[in-house]
């Protein structure tokens, strides 16, 4: 597995979000040893002999060549499926862990899902979720699509805390036939407007996943001596003693990670998390799996 095309850090300070996708795609489809399913909107169901009468527009002249032989297409079956990608770009996303933020982070996951997608003739769609602005882009196939798809994930900023749910109504509303919808999130919220909107779009579409991003210095509380939080979107500031504080905070960052994979296996949501050191090959493999379900 060629790690270095993978990894996250690799790709810091490029800023074309197409060259890290395809980098990142190409690189992960070379160590799984297998090529990328292209165009594949239509599938036909079966065939099966002419018979006089039939549509000779549903002749299979392919099959003819072949077989000597007329059959007819007798179904087709729309195979393609619309991937919306809800990115969570609320202030706490602002966190760094080395040289990236969370947001970058969802910014490289996001768009090498997005050219994975396409390349198996899927429809992209992406909604980025601030206090105050709601980003949408509806899903589409097309080339031109993708780019304008990569422009917006290019152009966002950490801003702000999460909306209320109640400002999500595009995001809630009514979906096409085969859907999976991806959230990227690190699940820093005021009171639970994060875990209600988890719930709505749980409650919407049977193949939703969470990719939870923390950043590993909070996972290992890697800091030393006496320090100053900042809370990225209230502003509020906390003096802590890394060392007095580091046993009971690591203790109930694991009930609340437990409990939050929990909760959320429960509503039937797919859970991942993710670090910020984290090579991005398990989010590919997490959603071909989900792919392959459709």
């Amino acid at each position: 597995m060629p790690h270095r095309l993978l990894n996250p850090q690799t790709f810091a300070a490029i800023k074309d979000l197409r060259l890290i996708a395809k980098a990142v795609v190409d690189g992960f489809m070379l160590g799984q040893n297998q090529s990328i399913r292209r165009g594949a909107g239509i599938e036909f169901a079966q065939y099966r002999s002419y018979q006089p009468g039939d549509d000779l527009r549903q002749l299979d002249w392919k099959m003819f060549a072949r077989s000597d032989r007329y059959y007819i297409r007798e179904s087709e079956v729309d195979s393609s499926v619309a991937v919306r990608f809800v990115v969570d770009a609320s202030g706490s996303m602002a966190h760094q862990d080395g040289t990236l933020t969370k947001l970058d982070y969802a910014r490289f996951l996001v768009a090498a899902l997005a050219y994975l997608a396409t390349q198996q003739g899927d429809a992209v769609g992406l909604f980025v979720l601030q206090e105050n602005q709601l980003v949408q882009l509806a899903p589409q196939q097309t080339s031109q699509h993708l780019q304008r798809f990569f422009h917006q994930l290019e152009h966002v900023k950490p801003l702000g805390p999460f909306p209320a749910p109640d400002r999500l109504a595009p995001v809630f509303a009514k979906k096409r036939q085969k859907e999976i919808t991806v959230l990227l999130t690190d699940m820093y919220e005021q009171t639970s407007e994060i875990s209600e909107t988890l719930r709505k779009l749980g409650a919407r579409e049977k193949d939703t996943l969470l990719f939870h991003l923390m950043g590993q210095n909070e996972l290992e509380f890697s800091y030393q001596g006496q320090l100053s939080f900042q809370d990225l979107e209230t502003g509020q500031t906390v003096q802590v003693n890394a060392e007095t504080h580091r046993e009971a905070y690591l203790q109930n960052l694991q009930t609340w990670l437990r409990n939050l994979e929990t909760d959320t296996r429960k509503k039937q949501i797919h859970y991942e998390r993710f670090h910020l050191h984290e090579p991005l090959d398990k989010a590919l493999r997490a959603f071909l799996q989900s792919r392959a379900r459709q």
